[in-house]
């Protein structure tokens, strides 16, 4: 009998009239293959520990998004701080072209950081990229201004948004990975939303901090010196997260995978158990999933940046509503989002990981223009319901894909896979949404430019998604079931048994 490709079983590799005289000898053949689980296989899950575990990476993903955030909503601030004086659209493009170029190397820290995970643990590189994010951070507001040391002002400046795209390299993919991985697998998509509840939260506070600032300080004084202000505060917040971080224990998932535990019925292949965190193999085997994993990734991305870090600029650059006004506006639509984001991870858990993001999906593609159009009335009720159709579909996204994401990949290249193509898809796609969409405002004189980009990004989402599996309330891909209590895993093993034949 020869194979007719790796990880074929019996039944698919012999001929069927084998098959039908030597039904015992396959059927031993399968049993071997696929061995039925027994209860020490099983995780059961410690409802502290995971608590711990998605509080920490929360608090590390709100940290990046407070970054992001910031600069996102200092954007004009820091045209005028770093590039010289000219015309306003080209300084905002200068300032959204630096916030871009922290997305070019993204990838590169993926790369690095992604296999890094698979290699020596979760824990420790979500330690390491914890303190690179909070250095770079803190030093952007140690910068001096362009009037006092010239050209190297916005060399400093892309520098450090380097070193803050580096080290987010390896944020996402391990937060997400950490969190689906101490998670039972029957609340996945619940833990899974804390990490975007985290999101939300970095925004919201950036938001916020700028806003009262700008209303306290006001615009001179911001310019002057106000701006440094959110950038220093990331260095204590730094501090807290790697304290946090520090605390955990590295996943049940990994644990098992180190010590050699993990069966043939927990993974595609049993020689691939032991090559973790091998690039040349992420990009030869799992290229399909890659490209899915790329497809999602965009089309999220480009929503949640239109929306959250854009939005505000649009408002006071393309329709002259005040800065304060724009951020009002956009906190209060956050805290909504806040508030429903963890019953979007429970509807997940209940219905599937598809149908919440196809809503999401559509949502964007058929509410994108009708939105634009109700922020483009000008009054606070209209931008404000415009702002709160688009938030209400990007909640599907986000309560859903920290969950949907890491179970596209087995666990022994898990965090590598999922580094590498979210980071690429985040750099073609996220971080260029506001530079893309103000060239195109520039070019055409339309601003209704970002709804058009929505929807575009949107159906390439809806595609990705029907071509995507259903993966609520199973096990991670190479990884044994995990349950919450002793009576799951008993029922696991007990309906796995055969019924007496008579």
């Amino acid at each position: 009998m020869a194979a007719t490709g790796p990880g074929s079983g019996p039944d698919h590799v012999a001929d069927p009239e084998a098959i039908k005289r030597h039904r015992t000898l396959f059927r031993a053949a399968r049993r071997r293959k696929n061995p039925p689980l027994r209860r020490s296989d099983i995780t059961i899950t410690d409802e502290a520990s995971v608590r711990r575990a998605v509080k920490a990476a929360s608090l590390g993903n709100a940290m990046e998004w407070f970054d992001f955030g910031i600069y996102s909503y200092l954007a004009v601030t820091i045209g005028h701080v770093f590039f010289p004086s000219g015309n306003d659209t080209a300084q905002l493009l200068s300032s959204f072209a630096t916030f871009a170029v922290a997305f070019l190397v993204r990838p590169v820290g993926g790369m690095v950081f992604g296999p890094m995970g698979d290699k020596l643990g979760r824990k420790k590189v979500l330690a390491l990229t914890m303190i690179l994010m909070a250095v770079g951070t803190f030093a952007i507001g140690l910068i001096p201004s362009y009037a006092t040391i010239g050209f190297w002002a916005p060399v400093l400046l892309i520098f450090f948004r380097l070193v803050q795209g580096f080290s987010t390299g390896g944020e996402y993919g391990g937060a997400s990975t950490f969190i689906a991985e101490y998670a039972p697998d029957k609340r996945r998509g619940f833990f899974g939303s804390f990490l975007e509840f985290g999101t939300l939260a970095g925004y919201t506070g950036a938001a916020g901090l700028v806003t009262v600032l700008t209303a306290w300080l006001g615009s001179d004084a911001m310019e002057a010196w106000g701006w440094r202000l959110p950038f220093l505060v990331a260095g204590p917040l730094g501090l807290v997260g790697l304290y946090l971080r520090m605390r955990l224990d590295e996943t049940p998932a990994f644990q098992k995978l180190e010590s050699g535990n993990v069966r043939a019925s927990e993974a595609a292949d049993p020689a691939e158990s032991t090559a973790k965190g091998d690039l040349a193999r992420i990009f030869r085997q799992y290229w399909p999933t890659l490209i899915l994993c790329i497809a999602l990734v965009g089309a999220y991305n480009v929503t949640d940046y239109m929306l959250l870090s854009y939005m505000p600029t649009y408002l006071s650059d393309e329709l002259g509503y005040s800065e304060t006004h724009g951020l009002l506006v956009l906190l209060g639509v956050m805290v909504c989002l806040m508030a429903v984001i963890s019953q979007v991870g429970r509807l997940n858990d209940r219905f599937g990981r598809k149908p919440l993001l196809m809503a999401g999906m559509l949502g964007f593609f058929f509410l994108s223009l009708p939105s634009f159009l109700l922020i483009k009335q000008g009054s606070i009720p209209a931008i404000s319901a415009g702002m709160l159709m688009l938030g209400l579909s990007l909640v599907c996204l986000l309560g859903t894909m920290s969950a949907a994401l890491p179970a596209l990949f087995p666990t022994h290249v898990r965090y590598g896979s999922l580094s590498v193509g979210y980071n690429l898809s985040a750099s073609l796609f996220g971080g260029t949404t506001p530079l893309v969409i103000t060239g195109l405002i520039s070019l055409t004189g339309n601003n209704l430019m970002p709804a058009y980009y929505s929807m575009a990004a949107a159906l390439i989402g809806v595609i990705a998604v029907a071509c995507m599996k259903e993966t609520a309330q199973q096990p991670l891909a190479g990884s044994p079931p995990s349950v919450e209590t002793k009576q799951e895993a008993a029922e696991l093993v007990a309906a796995q048994t055969a019924e007496p034949r008579f």
